[in-house]
């Protein structure tokens, strides 16, 4: 009996770390979409001289290693969630997607900021310095990091739904967001918030899952 409270420990803290992550991260694309140009050709030399277009870059690139931490959290959350049942090939893809999400972010900060203090320094040309550097951020966030985050998606609600932790209208959101992220995301605009929802929504459903009535183990003679 003293073993319940501890079993529900750590469904619950997959619950607050999840919503955590997904609130940094959305915060964090809705601070590089509304700062950054979408188009390099719209950028210029303005950018770079805007003051609060600047900070607003560089509190985003400051919530993405919490983020990023908060994430690997919820991945282990999420996985004793699930117990000793999980499938081992779903979960080598569960486990190796959210690690290379989590370091293809940390690589599109990392190029974002240094992008952002060369610009800073006299004598460079900002036009071709932004054209690389865009290209380059948002290859690693919209193509790679987004992607392995489809990947990740799909791995969860597939488990998910094989083992009866997840209800099957969650398991087909996360089909629906892992197509989004494989196929949208690289060419709509705004589209990579999708995964943050869908880690809010989960966050969420293990939350409020955790607060419900569980049918007593039955012991075995």
């Amino acid at each position: 009996m003293e073993r319940r409270p501890q079993a529900l420990r750590t469904p619950r803290a997959a619950g607050v770390v999840g919503i955590a992550f997904a609130l940094l991260l959305a915060a964090t694309i809705v601070l590089v979409r509304l700062a950054i140009p979408g188009e390099p050709s719209n950028a210029g030399s303005t950018w770079f001289t805007d003051p609060s277009r600047r900070r607003t870059v560089q509190t985003a690139l400051g919530l993405i290693p919490f983020a990023g931490i908060f994430f690997l959290w919820f991945m282990g959350a999420v996985r004793a969630r699930i117990g000793e049942a999980e499938d081992q090939f779903l979960a080598t893809v569960f486990i190796g997607s959210g690690l290379v999400f989590v370091a293809t972010l940390f690589g599109a900060a990392a190029a974002a900021g240094s992008l952002l203090e060369t610009a800073g320094t006299s004598g460079t040309d900002s036009a071709q310095l932004w054209s690389f550097g865009h290209h380059f951020t948002y290859s690693l966030l919209a193509t790679y990091a987004m992607r392995m985050a489809a990947v990740f998606t799909l791995s969860t609600s597939s488990i998910g739904h094989r083992l009866g932790v997840l209800p099957r209208w969650l398991a087909i959101l996360g089909y629906l967001v892992a197509l989004t992220l494989l196929f949208v995301t690289s060419s709509v605009a705004w589209s990579e918030l999708v995964f943050p929802l869908w880690a809010l929504v989960l966050s969420l459903h293990i939350l409020v899952a955790t607060f419900r009535p569980r049918p007593a183990p039955t012991l075995s003679s």
